[in-house]
């Protein structure tokens, strides 16, 4: 099983609206300095897996932070949106031989200010239910 960010990486590449391409404005785990404008997806907290009677069938329950940098707010912004509505709601789907039960929005985007270089912070948290 990959770890939540580079599944829910996969997903946004998918999603060519979105204009996102590894490595060149979408990263998982470490953020660069540079590009100036880039989309970073952090593991997040989990809770403890779902107990069930045939091992195997458990369910994990982990999350992830989708962190926005941007030049220009509004743009930053609309970025996080079509993100956030990407990924809200997916459900029984498989991603890198991932079952996504469900995929869910617990907050965002939510302006973070600016960082050290003046550019935009947003994030969004999303909460994971997989096997």
């Amino acid at each position: 099983m990959n770890n939540p960010a580079e599944d829910i990486a996969t997903i946004l590449l998918a999603e060519s609206d979105l204009g996102l391409t590894f490595a060149t404005d979408l990263f998982t785990v470490k953020e660069p300095h540079t590009p100036i404008n880039c989309t970073t997806i952090f593991d997040g907290v989990s809770e403890a897996p779902q107990l069930t009677f045939t091992k195997g069938e458990d369910y994990y329950y982990d999350s992830v932070q989708v962190r926005i940098r941007h030049s220009n707010y509004a743009t930053g912004y609309a970025l996080a949106h079509s993100i956030m509505t990407t990924l809200h709601g997916i459900g029984q789907d498989i991603v890198n031989g991932t079952l996504y039960s469900l995929i869910r929005c617990k907050n965002g985007p939510a302006p973070l200010g600016l960082d050290d270089n003046g550019r935009h912070i947003l994030v969004m948290n999303f909460e994971i239910q997989r096997r």
